[in-house]
């Protein structure tokens, strides 16, 4: 591809994945403009109009100006959203929505420009109850699952396993002592299930019985695999036990990544796997905007140039 557009990067101030893939596109003249949603309005500021052939404008950052109708590709990765600390409660939460509908509604309508991935389609693959049907629609082997907020149900559930793991729905930081904390994922006993969970919605699963986890990251048209030993339920748990090594999909595998993806509409995706004592892979998530860098020297997988290819829209064979 000859066009000179812009690379949009949308991510927060601390993305090492981002940085790597910003240094592979100025390795190769590709001009970037990264911001953060956070930057607006402060430091960011845009004009933008509807016309016969699209949206047409420009986005200005404090260093770089880019023609909204020229935009190559757009790379999402977990912006901080937008803030209005200097406004009292109410009229922040207007300002909020406005700039969500306005500036993101506008990044999210640009002609001709390639997503990874777009927002709309992050979002709606982030329900986990859809993953899992859609995992399920693909092909995958997913293990049995309950969502539910009924402790009766949830007791029953796991007593008809062998073993069964809590899941939170989504991932929300919490701040121990200062520390910033997510839920673990952990095994549960139908004893431990009291009236509380009627308090809110939960995800129960049965705990496949595994040997490994593997990794797989969908870049475009490329597929990486990485198989992860640790030991652990939970392998981001601890990632000084993690050993690697570079594997290939089972039959049906490939074509169910893709059926999956094709169904989200996205581009980029990582999925998670359990590994069973037959060699049987078992679908447990797919993050449409999942890290995967650091798995690159452990491997020596070329996924920052893949990235780069994808985002670049270079013609692969």
């Amino acid at each position: 591809m000859t066009d000179s557009g812009p690379v949009l990067v949308v991510t927060n101030l601390d993305d090492p994945t981002t940085d790597l893939v910003i240094e592979e596109l100025h390795g190769r003249d590709v001009p970037v403009v990264r911001f953060d949603s956070g930057d607006f309005p402060t430091t960011l500021s845009f004009e933008a109009m509807i016309t016969a052939d699209g949206v047409k404008g420009f986005l200005h950052t404090p260093t770089r100006t880019a023609d909204l109708s020229r935009v190559r590709s757009l790379y999402y990765r977990r912006p901080s959203g937008f803030t209005f600390p200097h406004l009292d409660e109410q009229s922040a939460r207007f300002a909020v929505t406005q700039a969500r509908y306005g500036l993101g509604g506008v990044l999210a309508s640009l002609p001709g420009c390639l997503y990874v991935n777009h927002p709309h389609r992050i979002g709606d693959a982030e329900f986990k109850p859809s993953g899992l049907a859609a995992a399920v629609a693909s092909g995958f082997r997913v293990p049995d699952t309950l969502f539910t907020s009924d402790p009766d149900a949830a007791r029953a559930f796991i007593k008809r396993r062998q073993a069964v793991i809590y899941k939170p729905l989504s991932t929300p930081l919490y701040r121990i002592d200062g520390v910033s904390c997510t839920v673990e994922v952990l095994e549960v006993e139908a004893g431990e299930i009291d009236d509380s969970v009627a308090g809110t919605a939960h995800l129960f699963q049965e705990r496949i019985d595994k040997v490994a986890d593997v990794r797989v990251t969908v870049i475009g048209d490329e597929i990486f695999c990485v198989r992860i030993d640790s030991g652990l339920l939970d392998w981001r748990t601890d990632y000084s036990r993690l050993t690697y090594s570079v594997v290939q999909p089972p039959p049906g595998i490939t074509e169910a990544l893709r059926a999956y993806l094709a169904r989200f509409g996205l581009v980029f995706g990582a999925f998670d796997f359990a590994v069973d004592h037959v060699g049987q892979w078992w679908f447990l998530e797919c993050n449409s905007s999942g890290q995967w860098a650091w798995m690159e020297p452990e491997t020596g997988l070329p996924m920052v140039a893949a990235m780069a290819d994808l985002l670049e829209r270079k013609a692969t064979s």
